[in-house]
Order: structure tokens, then sequence, then C-alpha cells
């Protein structure tokens, strides 16, 4: 199964990394409170970054590594 990084921008222009098979889906939980602790008190704007992974094990340690950069060099992840 394939599991896909993502890095979603809230209106406060924070970032929010997390994992999941279907981005969209997890996008719209994020969108509607339902998606976890920190999103839910924030509101969710758009999914800024996705990457592809094979196995759920990957994906996590990807998210691990992204969650310990500073906010810039998530922001290299995605600029045009």
């Amino acid at each position: 199964m394939e599991y896909f990084v993502y890095i979603l921008q809230c209106a406060d222009d924070s970032l929010y990394t997390g994992i999941t098979t279907d981005v969209e889906r997890r996008f719209n939980e994020h969108k509607n409170k339902d998606g976890g602790h920190y999103t839910s008190s924030r509101e969710v704007v758009r999914v800024a970054y996705t990457e592809e992974h094979p196995d759920r094990s990957s994906a996590l340690k990807r998210e691990a590594q992204i969650k310990g950069w500073t906010r810039q060099e998530k922001l290299r992840l995605f600029a045009a």
C-alpha cells in the first residue's frame, strides 16, 4: 500500500506534517476539525506538499525527518 507524507498550510501560516494513504480524505478530515489536535484549533488552508512512499515505514521515517526541520527547510520543499 502506498503512503504519502504531506504538509498542510494553516490560515495562521503554520505548517503541519503528517502521513496518510489518502491525501484528499485526510485533508478533508483536517478541514472538518477531525484530523488531530494541532489542526483542530487552526483553519487548514491547503495541502502545500506531498510525496509518495512505498510503505508506512518509509513514510514514518520521512515524516520524522521533516518534523525535525526548521520552517525554512520545510518551505524549500514546496517553494516555486
